[in-house]
């Protein structure tokens, strides 16, 4: 009889992960069976937050400008979530290469290049959706040209961690592949105009990955899949005269809308802002289901609260460490021994683990496969 054959799969990708913050983009890409092998970010209190969930064997503290390629072990993939302060909306859109912060994505770029024919097969650079239209565009298409400068051909869209938990997060993830799976369509939602152009752009090395559109609907909303139960006599639910405070600055629509809720004979949570309007501080509140984007102070953004209603009852606090975890699609993150503060700024300044996911699925793993052959093995006869 003869020989039977099996396809082997290649044995388990490896990723690095530039900026890594608390490693959230390690959680994303282990859910699809990568092993992060290598990590680096410049701020302690990230690093103690990475070390109580993953351990810190492979956490190198240290400004990227001062990391040398030579030093980095080889991987399939390397993760890139750079800092945003400079390009975001809160920032003052200094630019990709103006921006003390921003500017750190050519050191990124930099230590990529020192690996030389040991750097990985993919890479992808994540990104505010303010990289899009930094400087007129000129931003975007630099990072493209960087990453056409060390051989990779790039594609780049928008994704909305909405699709997958009730947060408003759209972040830009620009992948880039020695080996590109090319055969997509532009026609897509998640590649809008503001960074379709670049397949274009004559000068710019671009493919189109295929890929299935990720869900439209969201599988739970803020009340019910995120909020925290707790008891009506922890101190963290505000006092009845701050309460009262939060409700007068509101514009009467919004009184309107927060009334209803109240007189509801179900429980109903909406996360809240405080921002100004002709000078004077008002709070609003969502009208949909779902938080706002989770920032940092330090992004230029205030902390969200939460309103819960229903019964009769107004109960109003600050967002908990706990829903930002869940928010971002890390409810199981050991938080033991860390501040509240401290949970926020990790979390608020991360990229939402289910997106990770689903870029890994569908626009790396797939250009993984094309660069690296598939192996035959023979089976012994029957």
């Amino acid at each position: 009889m003869p020989q039977s054959t099996n396809i082997i799969r290649p044995s388990s990708y490896t990723a690095l992960e530039f900026f890594a913050g608390i490693g959230l983009a390690r959680a994303g890409m282990t859910e699809a069976g990568i092993q992060t092998i290598w990590a680096n970010d410049y701020d302690p209190s990230k690093k103690a937050m990475y070390a109580n969930q993953w351990g810190a064997e492979e956490y190198l503290l240290s400004d990227i400008h001062k990391v040398s390629g030579e030093s980095i072990p080889t991987a399939d993939i390397a993760w890139s979530s750079s800092p945003c302060t400079d390009l975001s909306l809160a920032g003052n859109r200094v630019g990709l290469r103006g921006g003390p912060e921003s500017s750190a994505f050519f050191g990124f770029t930099r230590a990529l290049q020192e690996m030389k024919d040991r750097k990985p097969n993919v890479v992808v650079l994540e990104n505010v959706v303010g990289l899009a239209s930094s400087n007129k565009g000129a931003d975007l298409r630099a990072a493209a040209l960087e990453f056409n400068k060390l051989g990779y051909a790039v594609d780049c869209i928008i994704l909305d961690t909405l699709r997958f938990l009730p947060q408003s997060r759209p972040r830009l993830f620009m992948v880039g592949a020695l080996h590109p799976l090319d055969g997509g369509t532009i026609e897509s939602i998640l590649r809008p105009k503001k960074v379709s152009w670049i397949h274009d752009d004559l000068s710019i090395n671009s493919f189109l990955a295929p890929f299935d559109e990720p869900p439209h609907l969201l599988p739970g909303g803020l009340t019910d899949s995120i909020i925290e139960n707790i008891a009506a006599s922890d101190h963290r639910w505000w006092s009845t005269d701050r309460v009262n405070s939060f409700v007068n600055s509101m514009s009467e629509t919004q009184r309107r809308r927060l009334e209803t809720y109240v007189q509801q004979p179900t429980t109903t949570a909406r996360t809240a802002y405080r921002r100004t309007r002709d000078g004077i501080p008002v709070w609003e509140m969502r009208a949909e289901d779902i938080a706002g984007c989770l920032r940092t102070a330090r992004g230029g953004s205030s902390k969200q609260a939460v309103v819960v209603m229903g019964y009769q009852e107004l109960k109003i606090r600050w967002m908990t460490g706990t829903e930002y975890a869940r928010l971002m699609g890390a409810g199981w993150f050991n938080l033991s021994g860390f501040r509240e503060s401290q949970i926020q700024y990790g979390f608020g300044d991360a990229v939402s683990v289910p997106t990770v996911n689903w870029v890994t699925n569908n626009l790396i793993l797939p250009n993984l496969s094309s660069s690296r052959p598939v192996e035959y093995a023979k089976l012994p006869a029957n």
